[in-house]
C-alpha cells in the first residue's frame, strides 16, 4: 500500500518506522514482553479473535517478524505501534519480543497510532471517529487542520465524526459489523433517536443496501416532518453542571434528558482511568 502524503516529515518518518517490514529496519533489541505495556490512547478498542488467533499460530511458527515501535516510559516501554503483534505474541506465548525504542513525545504518540491504523485501515468506522474526536480535543485541533495532518478531506472528517451522534444501539451494530459506515450515514438523515433505531433494525433484518437505507430515511424524514416533536433546548444548569464535572474528572461528560428521563453520560477510555473516576466520585480506595 502506498505511503499517503501530508503526514508530515517527522510524523511520515515515525509511520514508516512503524512499519518494520516495508522500511527493511531491523530491532534494536527484544524486551520482555512483561516490561511492554499498550498505550493507554491507542485509538482502535477492538481486535478480531479470529484474525488474531491467525496472527499468533503465524508467530508460533516464523516469530515476530515485524518489531514493534515503543518508547520508554518510566521503569517500562509503552506501545507506539503494533499492539495487534504485542497481543498476538501474548497469546502465542512468547515471553520477548522484537522492538524498535524511539523517544517520541507524549505530543505525537496518540497522532502516530492512529495514522498508523488508519494507513493500515485497522480502526472500525466508530474507533476511527473517537479518534478524530480525542485528537481535535486533546491537541486542540479544528476538523480542518485534522484533515490536513491525515490527508483527508474535511468532509470525511466530518461525516466520520458524525457517526458518534448515532443511538448507542444504532453504534453497537455498526461496531458488530452489521451495519457498514455508508448504512450510518444513510441512518444519520433520519431526525430522531427513536427512528434511527427503527430503521438501523429494518436494514439488518432485510438485509438492505445503503441505496435502500437512503430511500428509506427519506421517508422516515418526510413522516416525522409532517408531526414534528417539538425540540426541548437543553437547560442552562445541565449545561454548566456538564461543564464542571468535564473539568472535575477531566473527561467528556454529558448532562441530558433522553425520553423525560435525566442522565449523566461520563466517558472513560481504560478501566484505569474507571478506577481514577470512581476514586474521585466515591472517595480514595473505592475502587476494588
Amino acid at each position: 500500500m502506498a505511503k499517503k502524503s501530508g503526514l508530515g516529515k517527522g510524523l511520515g518518518l515515525l509511520v514508516g518506522e512503524a512499519d518494520a517490514e516495508t522500511a527493511g529496519m531491523r530491532p534494536d533489541s527484544t524486551l520482555p514482553i512483561d516490561q511492554i505495556r499498550p498505550n493507554k490512547g491507542q485509538p482502535r478498542r477492538t481486535f478480531k479473535a479470529d484474525e488474531l488467533k491467525e496472527l499468533a499460530d503465524s508467530i508460533r511458527q516464523n516469530g515476530v517478524l515485524q518489531p514493534l515501535l515503543v518508547r520508554k516510559k518510566g521503569s517500562t516501554y509503552e506501545i507506539v505501534a503494533g499492539e495487534r503483534r504485542y497481543q498476538a505474541a501474548r497469546q502465542a506465548g512468547l515471553t520477548e519480543i522484537p522492538v524498535v525504542i524511539r523517544e517520541i513525545s507524549d505530543e505525537d504518540v496518540f497522532k502516530l497510532a492512529l495514522i498508523e491504523n488508519l494507513q493500515r485501515s485497522d480502526l472500525t468506522p466508530l474507533e476511527e471517529a473517537r479518534g478524530y474526536r480525542q485528537l481535535i480535543k486533546d491537541k486542540d485541533l479544528t476538523q480542518e487542520g485534522l484533515a490536513k495532518i491525515l490527508s483527508k478531506s474535511r468532509s470525511t472528517i466530518t461525516n466520520t465524526l458524525r457517526l458518534l451522534d448515532l443511538p448507542d444501539e444504532v453504534q453497537e451494530l455498526v461496531e458488530d459489523g452489521r451495519l457498514t459506515a455508508g448504512h450510518a450515514r444513510a441512518i444519520l438523515a433520519v431526525p430522531s433517536e427513536e427512528g434511527r433505531c427503527e430503521l438501523a433494525r429494518k436494514v439488518v433484518d432485510e438485509r438492505l443496501s445503503v441505496r435502500q437505507t437512503e430511500t428509506l430515511a427519506s421517508t422516515f424524514s418526510v413522516s416525522q416532518d409532517a408531526e414534528p416533536a417539538r425540540r426541548v433546548s437543553t437547560p442552562q444548569s445541565f449545561k454548566r453542571a456538564a461543564r464542571q464535572m468535564r473539568l472535575a474528572l477531566d473527561t467528556n461528560v454529558r448532562v441530558k434528558n433522553v425520553r423525560g428521563k435525566n442522565k449523566i453520560e461520563i466517558e472513560f477510555a481504560s478501566e484505569e482511568q474507571l478506577a481514577h473516576i470512581v476514586d474521585l466520585l466515591a472517595g480514595p480506595g473505592t475502587w476494588s
